[in-house]
């Protein structure tokens, strides 16, 4: 595990903290995934209860953990828009778009894999990241999070994306049926259930389905049913497991013992991996004419880094990866 800081811009340049943790073996195709901590919590604490670590070997991802800044408070904190942060200045979407352009030309890795998950406040910005950042992100998993209702109210992605909400019944701090009039503190959000739906509806799920998992802990005092949509737009699925008696909790590390939180984000995250390789930009399955010509643009447009276009693999796109696939292509 590296811990890290990144200068995001902004006046000064400002700073920002994260740990990261990649497995002896990276390619082009390993998944990047978010880990966010909730409010007053921090990114070392949310790697150690999460187990995303222990993970990504078996896995063969690279985890990523932000810390959030500190407000008025004393505490950490992802700027969602909460009440007590009205006049708040954080910039938490920018952040993760400079760190995660960061870390993909870093590993070299594809644009395609890129996930995200957190903890309460974590799974708030989950959910702004779904609405705001759905052109950087695949997929999104918010364990007891909520959509403020400005979020809500605002959300319109570029792509619908697939959701997991893990999420208890009793949940004490992110109340199950939300809060429309600020009676908890944090502000106004939408209940689980209407985030459920509204996800459904954005990617157009055409079938539903629910089961009971095995109650494989009964001394929890909870259990799950499993609520999913699926056959959605692109194949895109939308899950909630709802934690019957449930509390602020992730699952498999405390609360409810029938699951293991993480593995279950990654085996959904797992659903909606794309599988690229080099040269083949159209993923067509061959390298040809259209693909050249995708990398002349790359090279006359230097703003972003695309592995699959860097051919030589020497971590530039430019004339040489131009003249090295046109011989693979004519047979040179």
């Amino acid at each position: 595990v590296e811990y890290h800081t990144i200068n995001v811009g902004g006046i000064g340049g400002e700073s920002r903290e994260y740990y990261l943790y990649a497995p002896n073996e990276v390619d082009l195709n390993t998944p990047l995934i978010f880990v966010f901590h909730g409010y007053s919590g921090s990114a070392s604490g949310i790697m150690d209860y999460s187990g995303f670590n222990e993970l990504a070997e078996q896995h063969n991802f690279i985890a990523c953990y932000p810390q959030g800044t500190i407000d008025d408070d004393g505490n950490s904190f992802f700027n969602v828009g909460y009440s007590f942060h009205t006049f708040s200045e954080v910039d938490d979407v920018q952040f993760i778009r400079v760190l995660r352009a960061h870390i993909i030309q870093e590993y070299h890795l594809t644009t395609y894999n890129t996930f995200s998950t957190g903890m309460s406040n974590g799974g708030d910005m989950s959910y702004l990241l779904a609405c705001q950042a759905s052109d950087i992100i695949q997929a999104f998993a918010p364990v007891a999070g909520c959509m403020m209702e400005w979020i809500y109210d605002s959300c319109n992605p570029e792509y619908p994306r697939p959701v997991f909400e893990i999420h208890g019944t009793d949940d004490y701090v992110t109340w199950w049926e939300g809060d429309y009039n600020d009676a908890g503190g944090w502000g106004n959000y939408i209940g689980v259930m209407p985030t459920f739906s509204f996800w459904a509806t954005e990617n157009s799920c055409m079938n539903f389905e629910s089961d009971e998992l095995p109650n494989l802990n009964e001394s929890d005092g909870s259990y799950i049913i499993s609520d999913k949509y699926t056959d959605g737009l692109g194949g895109n699925e939308v899950w909630l497991y709802k934690v019957i008696n449930g509390g602020h909790d992730w699952p498999g590390s405390y609360g409810n013992m029938d699951i293991n939180s993480s593995e279950e984000i990654i085996n959904f995250f797992d659903l909606f991996k794309v599988l690229a390789t080099i040269g083949d930009t159209d993923f067509n399955g061959q390298s040809n004419i259209t693909d050249l010509l995708y990398i002349s643009d790359q090279v006359i447009d230097q703003s972003t880094y695309s592995v699959i276009s860097d051919i030589n693999e020497d971590g530039i796109v430019d004339e040489l990866d131009l003249s090295q696939l046109a011989q693979s292509i004519i047979g040179y």
